[in-house]
């Protein structure tokens, strides 16, 4: 996946909203709060994003993969696909969406429903 190619997908997702923050890293939010990001590695795309408890146990001893710098360090299961092999391109679209559901369900109800999610 390209940062074009992950920028269009972001996009495509309900209510998103983006940014270009922290060192020219392509941020994209739902209500406000991150759900992927792609960055920090030193010029090679990199795409960050939250997962569940068990995928992080599983995945993030994979080949290009890692837990995600500054966030995992902090407690968050968040994980980097930094290099290949890494994830194929649909699985990897498969945990950004499922990033953005997770986050999209911890809003408030009334955000929610501002959001139209």
């Amino acid at each position: 996946m390209t940062r074009d190619e992950f920028n269009t997908f972001c996009k495509n997702l309900p209510a998103t909203t983006h940014v270009v923050q922290w060192g020219n890293a392509d941020v994209w939010k739902v209500g406000g709060k991150v759900f992927a990001i792609c960055g920090w590695n030193d010029g090679i795309d990199a795409f960050t994003f939250k997962v569940s408890e068990i995928a992080f146990e599983v995945l993030r001893d994979m080949p290009g993969i890692r837990p995600a710098p500054y966030l995992a360090s902090r407690g968050f299961k968040w994980l980097q696909h930094y290099a290949e092999p890494g994830l194929p391109d649909e699985e990897l679209e498969n945990h950004i969406t499922y990033s953005h559901q997770m986050i999209a369900a911890a809003l408030s109800k009334k955000k929610q429903r501002e959001l139209g999610l």
